[in-house]
């Protein structure tokens, strides 16, 4: 499993996410035009969307015990964040470029994005999103190698979306310090539906709304997935636009089932979790200038050094 994918099945993975994100846009829409009337239907939608992207039965927060769905909400305990972002860095060289269905997307022309004299990472996303929910633990893993979190809450997706109650983090409230970058998480809604959508968390700056608006569109991204999150835009020269892989790999469990597979490089979950942020390490490492080089001289943060432009 450590081995690299055949390009084959990079040119799947990619087709597949590509599908995912745009079935994820189209979903957006229809929750923004929906009304208190139609809640129900909205669902429905959703679970059709499901069957379409996938050929697999998701179970639902319908078949969860309210205390399964609880103990996936609240802060982030630190023997969980501890586990996650001290992934070792024997097992990040093993991986390698794993199985990853998209790497950052270099931006050609843009201007820096910096903060405080450091390059800074923008992520907008929302606690609902099943995209957003699998492709937040790559970031952890990535940013923590230049850095520290505190703070970080503990969350999983929409129980009516696709992939239901996918086990994430939420970078609601989080602070992030680093010697070498900066990072803004943006969390624009919880996983809590609303008659007309999900209930209003964070609200992006002018700054980060014009990031989204100008980068999270064509030409940059395809005109089928334009404004699909999540999205990144890693210091004025790379972008993330939807998730790296795909979802349905976390389904049916829990942060703490994650996280102690992460360094077993023989996991799909560990292969493309730390393939991606292997992919991120990379981009970050351009950033930075190679800083710090313990990091940044390794085989995990080389493996895509010839691919991201």
């Amino acid at each position: 499993m450590s081995g690299k994918p055949s390009i084959d099945s990079k040119r799947q993975a990619r087709e597949r996410i590509a599908a995912q994100r745009a079935a994820a846009q189209h979903r957006r829409a229809m929750i923004q035009i929906a009304s208190a009337a139609t809640a129900v239907v909205l669902v429905a939608v959703a679970v059709l969307i499901g069957v379409r992207l996938t050929r697999h039965t998701s179970t639902t927060a319908a078949g969860k015990s309210s205390s399964t769905v609880q103990a996936m909400s609240g802060t982030a305990p630190a023997s969980l964040v501890a586990q996650v972002t001290g992934v070792s860095t024997a097992t990040l060289d093993k991986v390698g470029a794993g199985q990853v269905g998209q790497i950052p997307l270099a931006i050609k022309g843009a201007p820096a994005l910096t903060s405080g004299g450091k390059p800074e990472v923008v992520y907008i996303g929302a606690e609902y999103c099943p995209y957003c929910a699998a492709e937040r633990w790559p970031m952890i893993i990535a940013l923590s190698r230049f850095g520290t979190f505190t703070n970080l809450g503990l969350t999983h997706s929409a129980s009516g979306d696709v992939y239901p109650n996918t086990p994430t983090f939420s970078f609601h409230g989080a602070a992030y310090t680093s010697a070498y970058l900066s990072f803004s998480g943006v969390e624009t809604n919880t996983n809590q539906p609303t008659a007309n959508g999900y209930t209003t968390l964070d609200t992006p700056t002018a700054a980060q709304q014009q990031l989204l608006t100008t980068y999270d569109a064509a030409p940059y991204v395809s005109a089928s997935s334009a404004g699909s999150i999540p999205f990144a835009d890693l210091g004025g020269q790379f972008l993330i636009s939807g998730a790296s892989y795909s979802p349905q790999l976390l389904a049916g469990k829990t942060q703490q089932q994650v996280a102690a597979v992460l360094n077993d490089p023989a996991s799909p979950i560990t292969q493309a979790v730390d393939g991606t942020a292997n992919a991120l390490t990379t981009a970050l490492c351009k950033l930075t200038g190679d800083k710090p080089a313990t990091v940044c001289t390794s085989a995990a943060a080389t493996a895509d050094q010839g691919k991201l432009g």
